[in-house]
């Protein structure tokens, strides 16, 4: 296909752990199509995700809280986008929003795709357990559909530029992210105290990575108590703390934006699943599903994105899921490499 001088833009405005995963394929893209200039859409701070990007990648930050809100935000958000002059729209994130731009373009003769969110299967996953397609073979699907087929070649944000972490990090070094939007993914805080207790006073060096606020907080209390053990949430900026994970020997996540985010680095994770499940087709990229942590009882997956309590009420998802689980994990993942 001639792709000189040709455009396409790329929508996809949240959250921060979907456009991680979006990362992987954009830029397998722009390599394999270095005559196709690529236009991403996204949130000003999800934008910084794309550090290291191919040249032919643009990143448009679009804030719809100051620079964009309401009809007339929206009616300028066009006009801005319609100066980009695209010749195709790959729509990453189906909602209404982006609904509104795919139509917008379409009217005027640009061909759009749009992911597959296949919605009207959901209630199989939770009846049958049926897995859905990792979303990021969904992503490179919409690229397809444009005419744009593309092979996942992408390895890692650092395979051609190094960057210097902020201060030396000493090995064998495990980060661990305990946190997670909703509280149906989060593996109890005891039982995770457990796992870095286990992990410290077997000569790892413990790395906590979090928001600020009250992640922060939280964190600061558990590695003053913990030898070994240190918080780094809310001390870097991103960037910073994907230097931080492409650093680590294993990360442990639970079904999160970090676990996208260590992904893009290279390093392995250790994911951990309650509510969710790697049927729900969220497992990052280029991840052993070996190191995918859960039980796999009746009653999982209950949900695709998480929600704020356990439907049952027992949470046995989490609860039943013995801390030395995860420690052998670590062992195991840190010993091979």
């Amino acid at each position: 296909m001639e792709t000189k001088g040709k455009r396409m833009m790329v929508i996809r405005f949240s959250a921060l752990g979907d456009v991680a995963m979006t990362l992987p394929v954009i830029y397998s893209l722009a390599e394999r199509y270095p005559e196709l200039d690529i236009d991403i859409v996204t949130r000003p701070f999800f934008a910084r995700l794309f550090i290291n990007k191919p040249t032919n990648v643009h990143v448009t930050g679009i804030d719809f809280k100051n620079d964009f809100k309401g009809i007339k935000g929206l009616l300028r958000l066009l006009k801005q986008l319609k100066s980009l002059h695209p010749d195709c729209v790959a729509d990453l994130h189906n909602v209404s929003r982006s609904w509104i731009i795919d139509c917008y373009f379409r009217l005027r003769g640009v061909k759009v795709a749009m992911v597959d969110k296949m919605r009207g299967s959901r209630k199989r996953l939770f009846r049958t357990g049926e897995a859905q397609p990792d979303f990021i073979d969904r992503y490179a699907k919409v690229f397809s559909r444009l005419g744009f087929p593309v092979e996942l070649t992408f390895n890692s944000l650092f395979s051609y530029k190094k960057h210097k972490p902020a201060f030396s990090i000493m090995h064998p070094a495990i980060g661990i992210a305990p946190f997670a939007r909703y509280y149906n993914k989060i593996y109890p805080t005891d039982m995770m105290q457990k796992v870095i207790h286990n992990l410290t006073n077997a000569g790892y060096n413990i790395y906590l990575f979090g928001g600020r606020g009250e992640e922060a907080d939280t964190l600061k209390e558990w590695a003053d108590k913990t030898k070994g053990c240190i918080s780094l949430a809310g001390s870097y900026p991103l960037e910073n703390e994907l230097v931080l994970m492409g650093e680590m020997d294993a990360m442990i996540s639970m079904d999160s934006s970090n676990q996208h985010m260590a992904s893009l680095t290279g390093t392995p994770v250790i994911s951990v699943w309650g509510s969710t499940t790697p049927s729900c087709g969220f497992m990052a990229y280029k991840q052993d599903r070996d190191n995918a942590i859960y039980l796999g009882l009746q009653c999982q997956p209950c949900s695709v994105g998480g929600s704020p309590e356990c439907p049952e009420g027992h949470f046995n998802c989490m609860r039943k899921l013995d801390p030395g689980i995860i420690v052998n994990k670590v062992k195991e993942i840190v010993h091979k490499s």
